[in-house]
């Protein structure tokens, strides 16, 4: 039972890790209108909240060591609560950059502490399931984007977000006997934790780090720049209706995740990233399409983070078996960090790029990051298997 209530609110946690990675991207056309700024400038905003994100995952390992989960996610959510909240009360865009730092150093340390956490104690299945909840959160908030727009201003997007936030908090402050129930069993068993500079020798590390900084770098320009891409392409839309385009990538990566929750176990992570790559590409050729019609370009993105789903979650549980459960706290953090670099940069590179040549480059962008994420993960399980038959 406490076994079953633990992992509900862990759970809950990623619903809340969700809730404010899609505000941005949904509420920009808006947002850049009142603050009187180009359209690229949301890339500047996302990078450093992702700048902000590759801190805490460095630092993570260290405070896996020091701390419990249940306090490094306690803390992580009222920092992005804090961040929310000051979001909503920016009323100029120099201002977002203030709140960035409590916005992203919550989100990073809920990512890497509860993602080692789970690759250590639960399986597969679970891990995929933990990040389609993640996408359950990251597909309300450009709803209630939408519903800000359509009934009050952007701002609102944010406070009610923070409102939501507030709600899961005292839920995780409810649970702490959860926490301390479980932990102090595991505790018992637990392995020394390598630190970063020991885990990055590990062979196959840092081919790991590069595709993961891949994959996070397609993702996160779906996340940031999916309804501008509509805004720009599609002719006719309404503000409101181009802010819920915000969510097709979210749903997807939720449905990807969902179905993958039901087979990781069966058809074993490797595999699982394969299909889902096999997918995003079939995806992003749907985008490609040179019809003006917004709906195989919405279904394209639907299948895109269909795709995307179980690569991300796919990746985070291989770790322990992959470099060993004393690596895996370090690999995890490094693995974050690498992924906000993508996170931090590409988006913006991205709206530069759309700038001088159009925002209908977009799916030729989310291609070459695709193509180098398979690749790479590829290379790395020659790697592993080499080292493993050396050691054998």
């Amino acid at each position: 039972m406490m076994y079953s209530l633990l992992l509900a609110v862990i759970y809950l946690i990623f619903i809340s890790l969700g809730l404010p990675d899609s505000l941005l991207g949904s509420g920009w056309p808006t947002m850049k209108v009142a603050f009187g700024v180009p359209s690229s400038y949301a890339g500047y905003v996302s990078m450093a909240i992702s700048f902000m994100t590759i801190i805490s995952a460095l630092v993570s390992p260290r405070m896996i060591r020091r701390f419990h989960t249940k306090w490094i996610v306690i803390v992580s959510i009222m920092l992005t609560i804090l961040g929310l909240l000051g979001f909503s009360f920016s009323t100029s865009y120099w201002m977002l950059f203030l709140f960035v730092v409590p916005y992203g150093l919550g989100a990073g340390a809920i990512d890497a502490s509860v993602n080692h956490y789970v690759a250590n104690n639960y399986s597969s299945s679970v891990m995929n399931f933990l990040h389609c909840f993640y996408g359950v959160g990251a597909v309300i908030s450009p709803t209630i984007m939408a519903l800000a727009l359509s009934r009050a201003r952007w701002n609102e997007g944010y406070r009610w977000t923070a409102y939501i936030q507030i709600g899961i908090l005292l839920v995780c402050i409810l649970s702490l006997p959860l926490w301390k129930k479980n932990e102090e069993t595991k505790e018992e068993a637990e392995e020394p934790v390598a630190g970063i500079r020991e885990a990055i020798k590990a062979p196959g590390v840092i081919l790991t780090l590069i595709a993961f900084f891949a994959y996070c770098s397609g993702e996160a320009t779906c996340f940031v720049w999916t309804s501008s891409y509509f805004a720009g392409a599609k002719q006719g839309l309404s503000a409101s209706m181009i802010a819920m385009f915000g969510s097709l990538i979210f749903g997807g990566l939720m449905l990807g995740r969902l179905i993958s929750g039901f087979i990781s176990n069966k058809l074993g992570d490797r595999l699982l990233i394969r299909i889902g790559i096999v997918v995003e590409l079939i995806g992003i050729v749907m985008v490609m399409l040179p019809i003006q019609h917004y709906l195989p370009a919405a279904i394209g993105f639907v299948i895109i983070g269909t795709g995307m789903g179980p690569i991300y979650p796919a990746i985070q549980h291989m770790a322990p078996t992959n470099f060993g459960k004393k690596n895996s706290a370090a690999v995890i953090g490094l693995q974050m960090a690498s992924a906000y670099v993508g996170s931090t940069f590409m988006p913006m590179v991205f709206g530069l790029l759309q700038q001088q040549i159009g925002i209908g480059i977009m799916p030729f962008y989310l291609l070459i990051f695709a193509l180098i994420n398979i690749t790479l993960l590829e290379r790395t399980y020659v790697v592993i298997r080499k080292k493993k038959l050396t050691e054998g």
